[in-house]
């Protein structure tokens, strides 16, 4: 039998009594900023976000990349509040706007080749958090808008759930290994199982909607967390980093745990705009 296709013991990477302890925190708070009031749940993702680019802002000084952090944190407040209170028009419009006043105030700290390369990873700083958790925001804008976030949170915490207790335990056929070891085909395979089944009951439970839209919800944010995850860890095995912070015991930093939403909300966003409309 090749190597490859060995059986893994499995890896407790993470203090796990203590991680589910956070994790349940987490979630009772996300929960009840979404259903006492919702703009509270707006302000929890401001903070998020600002937490996430500070992060993010630490972690590049490693390689000498330093992000002009204020007008990013500024541009980040516009950019969900844009989104939540004028749409998707707006939320594109703030992302440009954050882009150039990022530009404009690390090109008037200083020029040449160091002040391109910290535009550069201003942009994609303001590409990878603020813009892409805006589309949470314009979910939340709906009548129906605390539903969907948490339909939306929950089918990422399923993937991540489902991938984590079958790779462990199955686990044989690493996906990426020169990526992320510890990510497998079978965990791949566990996300998908559990993904669906809480889509297409959450669809069909909060917004009545056919158990196709909810397999279709599984499948899409199992494959962009899944993205979102190997992404940051090349980030991170590029930085020589093993968690992006240690803001949240037992999980690392807030990157950490916002990465495979980050990349999953515009396709849940999307999948629901299109095929579960609010009804009018």
């Amino acid at each position: 039998m090749s190597e490859l296709a060995a059986p893994r013991k499995p890896q407790a990477g993470r203090d796990l009594p203590v991680a589910f302890a956070v994790g349940l925190g987490l979630v009772l708070l996300v929960v009840a900023s979404l259903f006492i009031r919702k703009e509270a749940f707006a302000v929890l993702a401001v903070v998020a976000v600002g937490a996430a680019l500070w992060e993010l802002a630490q972690a590049f000084t490693r390689r000498s990349i330093h992000l002009p952090l204020l007008p990013l944190l500024v541009g980040s407040v516009g950019i969900l509040v844009s989104a939540y209170t004028a749409g998707p028009e707006a939320l594109f419009v703030a992302f440009l706007l954050t882009v150039g006043g990022a530009v404009v105030w690390r090109v008037l700290d200083g020029s040449g080749l160091p002040a391109l390369r910290d535009a550069t990873a201003a942009v994609f700083a303001a590409a990878y958090i603020p813009f892409l958790a805006g589309f949470a925001m314009l979910m939340l804008a709906a009548p129906d808008g605390p539903v969907r976030v948490l339909l939306f949170i929950l089918l990422a915490v399923a993937s991540d759930t489902g991938g984590y207790a079958v790779g462990t335990l199955l686990g044989r056929h690493p996906m990426a290994p020169s990526v992320s070891p510890k990510k497998s085909w079978e965990g791949f395979a566990g996300s998908l199982v559990l993904a669906c089944v809480v889509g297409v009951v959450g669809v069909q439970w909060w917004l009545h909607g056919r158990p196709l839209v909810g397999a279709f919800l599984g499948i899409a944010v199992v494959t962009t967390a899944t993205l979102g995850d190997l992404a940051e860890s090349m980030l991170k095995r590029d930085l020589e980093l093993k968690d992006m912070g240690r803001l949240l015991p037992g999980h690392g930093g807030i990157l950490d745990r916002l990465d495979s939403m980050l990349i999953s909300a515009p396709a849940v966003y999307l999948i629901l705009a299109v095929l579960q409309p609010v009804a009018s």
